[in-house]
């Protein structure tokens, strides 16, 4: 039965996430809610590892949430379950190209999906900022205000971002620090 739900709601997610792995986000957020693959917990590692991986968030999600929840064959079926839909509209697409190009009322459709696929992204930056920075299942508990802050990865994000603004960094030698600086500091 695990095996059926991976692969509709990955189906699900690949149909409906436009605008690529991040906007896969909110949809992963909301299964684990619901069939308690994983935490909310686990999601943002998993943004973190999709992320520092190569290969397309999306897919790199859907390999390890599947692979969570029902061990490798899970993670198989959750991958192929997302690229399906993919593969399935690309098809069709290529078929009747050129119609799609010209069509004036397919090119409305797309211009009308980018305030959704923007939404979703924000949804899924938001997210993550207060799973990251915010602590609120402590502050409930104590109320002490700073229990509410995770302080090393504010000070972590501060100086990473003035150092990328001001030395021009390359990306990967950020993710790199970063990776090396979860292991040291467990975070």
């Amino acid at each position: 039965m695990i095996y059926f739900q991976l692969c509709f709601e990955f189906f699900k997610i690949g149909l409906f996430a436009v605008g690529g792995g991040l906007a896969t986000i909110p949809f992963l957020s909301e299964l684990g809610v619901r069939y308690g693959w994983f935490s909310t917990e686990m999601l943002t590692n998993m943004i973190a590892v999709s992320e520092s991986t190569p290969g397309p968030i999306g897919i790199n999600m859907a390999t390890f949430s599947g692979f969570h929840a029902a061990d490798m064959f899970g993670g198989i079926l959750a991958t192929l379950s997302l690229i399906a839909p993919s593969i399935i509209i690309i098809i069709i697409v290529a078929q009747v190209l050129k119609k799609f190009k010209e069509n004036q009322i397919i090119q409305a459709i797309f211009y009308g999906l980018r305030p959704a696929v923007t939404a979703l992204i924000s949804v899924s930056a938001i997210q993550i900022f207060s799973i990251t920075f915010f602590n609120t299942d402590l502050f409930s508990q104590t109320k002490n205000i700073l229990d509410l802050f995770h302080l090393l990865p504010i000070v972590l994000f501060i100086i990473l971002y003035f150092g990328y603004r001001k030395y021009k960094c390359h990306p990967i030698y950020l993710i790199l620090i970063c990776a090396a600086l979860g292991i040291l500091f467990q975070l």
